[in-house]
């Protein structure tokens, strides 16, 4: 396994509709909207294995100080090999001058991005409105 990572935008619906699917993301129900929504981020960041598409990070931001990580997702049979790590490495690197980079972690990945050098805010909340 050789893995290429990309700076892209353009999809094929598929490969965005396994991929979220593969981590049982509901967003991988609507892989036309997925499509348009990768087109409009300004930062996304893919990790392929041949014409496999086994990872993916994107962001969005306000051109000076501020970035989100909006999703991370590795495939199950690509995780635990360095993928998710190299994805955000990539988004740090990208925004290394901004002052802040963030990005909402569920419970069980707080460990994996405290590794990567992100804090848990303290005192701060995730509110959404999910129309799913």
């Amino acid at each position: 396994m050789e893995i290429t990572y990309k700076d892209m935008h353009n999809f094929r619906e598929k490969d965005l509709q396994d991929l979220f699917l593969s981590v049982e993301w509901s967003s991988g129900r609507y892989p036309e909207k997925l499509v348009i929504a990768m087109q409009n981020y300004e930062t996304v960041f893919t990790a392929w294995d041949g014409d496999t598409l086994a990872g993916l990070i994107c962001a969005m931001d306000d051109g000076i100080m501020t970035a989100y990580v909006h999703y991370l997702l590795v495939d199950p049979a690509y995780q635990h090999r360095g993928i998710g790590g190299k994805l955000v490495e990539m988004v740090k690197e990208k925004y290394r001058d901004y002052l802040r980079v963030l990005l909402v972690a569920y419970d069980d990945g707080v460990g994996f991005y405290d590794r990567l050098g992100f804090v848990k805010a303290e005192g701060k909340n995730t509110m959404q409105i999910v129309r799913l």
